[in-house]
């Protein structure tokens, strides 16, 4: 079953989005890095996941086919209170929310606010909310000049297996997702700081947890060279309905490097959370 390629306007902000398969929704959220969007973040697990729910993947403002707009005070409010929106109009009160890096920042961000504004059922945070290394890795990702070889730094720094940084075709991919109209424009813009202000800290994994209300799975690539080892569980721990998983041979996007893995752990969590709220009813 094929993803359709669709098109909303959000509060007059043109929004692409993939959508495929029935039944529950399950939306999923790509990360923040330039070249990113939701089909190069999840072509490999929308087919098994099509299988038993509606999987849509939008586009976040500033990627992909959405509108390349910048928030320069809440760039990250603006992103969810956009989602929110696109859930709205389709007329979604309810779903397994998934996201990667940037996307689980941004869920756990919203569900850890005072008033969170995502209809979220469920949600799994993929190699998103720890605590940022700063290493040479980290420094790819947000110094990123728009350059082919620049580009395959940041494709290094995603990655645990080096297939990804030495596949030219792969790494060209990315590369012209980065520079489409707009993309590193966008991306580049939002770390713009008036001068002499010092530079933002990375995104800290401290947030009130214990506001959380819903099943929560916090998953970890074994290989991810972004991120700590452990810090998946540390998280979980602290959520009153916390799981966490660790995906072995994977990087910073399981989802991509470990697929089959990724897809089946996906299906079981939200098949447990099915389960355990119909029996709650």
């Amino acid at each position: 079953m094929s993803y359709q390629h669709r098109i909303i306007v959000v509060d007059g902000l043109t929004t692409h989005f993939l959508e495929v398969g029935e039944g529950d929704p399950v939306v999923l959220l790509h990360g923040g890095e330039f070249g990113a969007s939701a089909e190069i973040g999840w072509e490999k697990v929308i087919p098994a996941l099509s299988q038993h729910y509606r999987v849509l993947a939008p586009d976040m403002l500033g990627f992909g086919d959405s509108a390349k707009v910048v928030d320069f005070t809440d760039g990250r409010g603006m992103r969810i209170r956009h989602l929110a929106r696109f859930c709205a109009l389709l007329g979604i009160d309810s779903a397994h929310f998934v996201g990667n890096s940037m996307g689980a920042i941004n869920l756990l961000v919203d569900m850890t606010s005072e008033s969170p504004v995502l209809p979220v059922r469920s949600a799994v945070t993929i190699c998103g909310g720890g605590e940022i290394q700063k290493n040479r890795h980290t420094t790819a990702l947000y110094e990123y000049d728009a350059t082919y070889e620049a580009m395959r730094a940041i494709v290094e720094a995603l990655f645990f297996d080096p297939g990804y940084p030495a596949d030219e075709a792969y790494v060209q991919r990315r590369y012209e997702s980065s520079i489409a109209p707009g993309a590193w424009e966008s991306l580049a813009a939002a770390r713009f700081r008036r001068p002499g202000l010092d530079a933002p800290s990375t995104p800290s994994s401290k947030r009130a947890y214990e506001r959380i209300d819903v099943p929560v799975l916090v998953v970890e690539g074994a290989g991810d060279k972004l991120l700590p080892s452990g810090w998946a569980a540390e998280i979980a721990k602290q959520i009153s309905d916390g799981h966490s998983a660790v995906i072995k041979n994977a990087g910073h996007c399981p989802q991509i490097e470990q697929p089959g893995a990724t897809a089946e752990l996906l299906l079981n969590f939200f098949a447990q959370t099915d389960a355990s709220q119909q029996n709650c009813e």
